[in-house]
């Protein structure tokens, strides 16, 4: 059944490209985009987690790296942070884009745009939030289905070495992986993950809330173009707000 359902994943993959409607393309052509869909689509863990590895360096390379005040600061705010079974790494990105994201290999990155709007607080319910979705596998199943993607529009192949990626291939990954878009599951469960995460490192149970109201209240502020797919692009942020309120709350005898 397994197999079943990875090969309909493929096809789904090749429809979501419109490879089926290609009439530039001949048999061979979609017959090879065909199997390179239905084998991508049994990529392993390992392998998407050196799929993470790449397209994060690949980030590094293209960003200024921070090693002054910011990195000093997300280095000592983060120095007990510990997820059992990710080895974390810690980087800073200079540029006023509001962002941050986790990778399947551990790599943290965060924008020095958003350590400037939040508090010590707030920033570690981010990132907490950021780790959840590795955690909780979002970032995989995102990285797999860009893969699968890529296999289908057979711009790699699938069977061959995952180091023979070209650049251009990585830095579609590299995109996905900084600028996901998630489903309101996915984020409500990297939300609990994150208030968890900043009250386990000594911080306020309000953390998570905080940080969401104020990129609630960011988002309609001069700053507002610079909020990254983190956040911006979800509708129900307030209720997210209100919902690791009300969780605080409870937690603290308010309710």
């Amino acid at each position: 059944m397994r197999r079943i359902a990875l090969f309909l994943g493929a096809v789904m993959a090749l429809s979501s490209c419109s490879i089926l409607g290609n009439t530039n393309w001949d048999s061979a052509q979609l017959g090879s985009a065909m199997a390179n869909a239905a084998t991508a689509a049994s990529i392993t863990d390992a392998q998407v987690v050196e799929l993470c590895k790449q397209s994060t360096a690949q980030l590094d390379a293209r960003n200024k790296i921070d090693n002054g005040a910011y990195n000093k600061r997300l280095q000592n705010l983060m120095k007990t942070a510990n997820v059992p079974g990710l080895p974390l790494n810690f980087k800073v990105y200079q540029t006023d884009e509001i962002n941050a994201f986790a990778s399947a290999d551990g790599s943290v990155r965060v924008y020095s745009g958003l350590m400037d709007v939040m508090d010590d607080d707030e920033l570690i319910a981010v990132i907490g939030h950021e780790i959840g979705h590795v955690v909780k596998q979002h970032v995989k199943s995102r990285m797999k289905k860009a893969y699968m993607n890529a296999a289908a529009r057979n711009v790699v192949n699938a069977a061959g070495a995952l180091g023979a990626l070209s650049q251009g291939v990585l830095g579609d990954l590299a995109e996905t992986l900084a600028n996901s878009q998630y489903s309101q599951k996915m984020e409500y469960q990297a939300d609990d993950y994150g208030y968890e995460f900043a009250i386990a490192n000594g911080h306020t149970p309000y953390s998570m809330a905080n940080s969401l109201q104020k990129l609630v209240k960011l988002s309609g502020g001069s700053r507002a173009s610079q909020l990254q797919n983190m956040f911006s692009d979800h509708p129900d942020n307030q209720k997210r707000a209100d919902r690791q309120r009300e969780k605080a709350d409870r937690l603290t005898g308010k309710k």
